[in-house]
């Protein structure tokens, strides 16, 4: 064990965080999405939710800077009848950690399993809220 690690980050995501540089983008996956079919690299975090897993990674994650949009989101499939409440969830974590985080990119969901395919991991999480899946751009550490 580590001192400051939330325990929801195991050691194989931990490695995995470690290794990214800066553009490389991680996917946290509701448990809907088709990870173990597009991941490069798959981390399975199954009986966690994508709010807890993504408030635990913000805490030491920087998000790109040099982007406009380091943070995008599945949209809603036109016609889909579903309500994003985690959606607003997200965007206080995200204010919580980066009160001047710009607005969230919605990506048609085909274009965002593409993007998916090129991320350097998928954290495939036990999430069963819809259109729950998030891409974060890692950033550079300035200190």
């Amino acid at each position: 064990m580590l001192k400051g690690i939330p325990k929801i980050i195991s050691p194989e995501l931990l490695k995995v965080l470690m290794e990214m540089g800066h553009g490389d983008e991680l996917v946290i996956a509701d448990g809907n999405f088709p990870a173990a079919a597009i991941a490069r690299r798959i981390i399975r975090a199954d009986g966690h939710s994508t709010v807890e897993l993504l408030d635990a990674i913000l805490k030491f994650f920087p998000l790109d800077q040099y982007v406009k949009h380091p943070v995008a989101l599945m949209q809603v499939v036109p016609g889909d009848d579903v309500a994003t409440p985690i959606w607003d969830e997200y965007r206080a974590i995200v204010t919580k950690h980066y009160p001047a985080a710009p607005e969230f990119k919605h990506i048609e969901r085909f274009a965002f399993y593409e993007r998916a395919k090129q991320a350097y991991a998928v954290l495939a999480t036990g999430e069963s809220a819809l259109y729950a899946n998030v891409i974060l751009k890692k950033g550079v550490v300035s200190e």
